[in-house]
């Protein structure tokens, strides 16, 4: 990955990881290859988001629309998750990577709930870089929740209506403490959010790319950071060039 000091290197890169069935079935494979194919771009994508100075790294792992696929393939992407940990935790450590997870961990198994916050508590210290796993994830369920436990605490009396602003509500979010992402990318030529990270996309950069996600090499994630580089982002207010102009 191009380590160019002066390019702009967003914080927060959002990712939906996408195509990873259709990659298996463009090559006549069944669709657990790709997903097994994937959790190796995972581990590829990670080390160059670290080379690249990236901060923060969120990853959408499965989504809380994703029961509705057969059984065997959510299995199948819950044992990915447990081999992810297990073989990558330590090594995560060791580099200095912190793992955050966000989404409902209610209706999980409790292998899967005691694995994810083993990885949470092992890496809590760390500094060098924030691995985001959305799992079990919706951006909805996530903000319908947010809104429950302020109701609670408006309920209890320790918190008034009218203090409740964006802000407030962005401290009851699973991201609170966690940048908004300012670029997310979305692989395979879809161009939707699907429900991710509704809330803390409002002012991200996307990018859509058309590869699948067993296919999201390095150099294809240095390219889009290229694009982004070249971005004008304005936030609402006037671009640097329409200031220079005017000025």
């Amino acid at each position: 990955m191009s380590t160019v000091q002066h390019r702009i290197v967003p914080q927060h890169v959002a990712i939906i990881m996408d195509g990873n069935g259709r990659w298996a079935n463009a090559r006549g494979l069944p669709r657990t290859f790709g997903h097994r194919k994937g959790v190796e771009t995972v581990r590829e994508t990670v080390k160059a988001a670290g080379e690249a100075g990236i901060s923060f790294l969120t990853l959408f792992a499965f989504s809380s629309e994703n029961w509705r696929r057969p059984e065997a393939e959510v299995n199948e992407l819950f044992g990915l998750l447990k081999a992810f940990i297990r073989r990558d935790l330590a090594d995560l450590h060791r580099a200095g990577v912190r793992i955050r997870v966000i989404g409902d961990r209610l209706n999980l198994r409790d292998d899967i709930r005691s694995l994810l916050l083993e990885a949470e508590e092992t890496t809590v210290k760390n500094t060098a870089m924030t691995l985001v796993i959305a799992f079990n994830y919706g951006s909805r369920d996530e903000i319908a929740r947010a809104a429950a436990r302020l109701a609670v605490e408006v309920q209890a009396g320790r918190l008034d209506p009218s203090q409740i602003d964006a802000q407030k509500l962005n401290d009851f979010l699973d991201t609170a403490g966690i940048p908004d992402p300012d670029l997310v990318i979305r692989t395979s030529g879809e161009e939707r959010l699907s429900n991710f990270l509704l809330w803390q996309a409002a002012y991200a950069e996307l990018m859509f790319v058309p590869d699948f996600w067993p296919d999201f090499t390095p150099a294809l994630f240095d390219s889009v950071l290229e694009r982004y580089a070249a971005r004008d982002r304005r936030f609402g207010g006037l671009s640097a060039k329409a200031v220079a102009v005017g000025s």
